[in-house]
């Protein structure tokens, strides 16, 4: 009786976990993001911007927001590195995008490498928080004019969000964070993921 008790217990009270992809072309700030998550989140001290060095393979990091635990899988943004982001689709509740808002010169190679990603199966209906990182740079384009520019047909797919942010001082970032535990909670990739791995009870659509 009192594992039946036990288990009910854990299964209510438990916290759920997610695991959220941080992906972007090379120098958007992916992994300053990942720092300030920590910071924001957690008793943890991020790595200040100065001592972050470009990603080559997989930076995790673990936080907690609205009684969800989630895990961020920040992957290297180099060319030669995007091949290997694919091992991670199948695992991924949703996407973190980052976008450098502040260098347009990079917006095509950002669009047209975010446009393989969202094609790929493996990542049917995953959300995508689609970041316009570097705000605190005086010449960053806002949320809006990304949006406008990167004109994505395939977002209609699934639950998205553009959100300005600036990874540096952390402007927007709780604001993305919590709209994208709101949308895994109920989407339905999540629901896709717990049956896959055999985990029962109700996701609300």
């Amino acid at each position: 009786m009192f594992s039946l008790f036990y288990g009910l217990w854990n299964y209510i009270f438990s916290k759920t976990e997610f695991h959220v992809l941080i992906l972007g072309i090379d120098k958007t700030g992916k992994t300053t993001l990942l720092e300030k998550l920590k910071t924001l989140y957690s008793n943890l001290e991020g790595l200040p911007p100065d001592r972050i060095v470009p990603t080559v393979g997989l930076n995790i990091g673990r936080i907690e927001a609205s009684n969800t635990k989630l895990v961020f899988w920040d992957l290297g943004g180099q060319s030669g590195l995007r091949t290997i982001w694919e091992k991670y689709y199948e695992e991924a509740h949703a996407i973190i995008y980052v976008i450098d808002a502040a260098c347009p010169s990079r917006f095509e190679d950002s669009k047209s490498t975010l446009e393989k990603v969202l094609r790929h199966r493996d990542l049917q209906g995953a959300p995508i928080l689609i970041l316009a990182n570097k705000q605190d740079i005086a010449n960053a384009v806002s949320a809006e004019e990304l949006k406008r520019y990167l004109d994505l047909k395939e977002l209609d797919e699934r639950p998205y969000m553009f959100e300005a942010v600036s990874a540096y001082d952390g402007t927007g970032i709780q604001e993305g964070v919590d709209w994208l535990v709101e949308v895994m909670e109920r989407s339905k990739r999540t629901e896709m993921l717990r049956v896959r791995a055999g985990v029962t009870g109700p996701v609300s659509i």
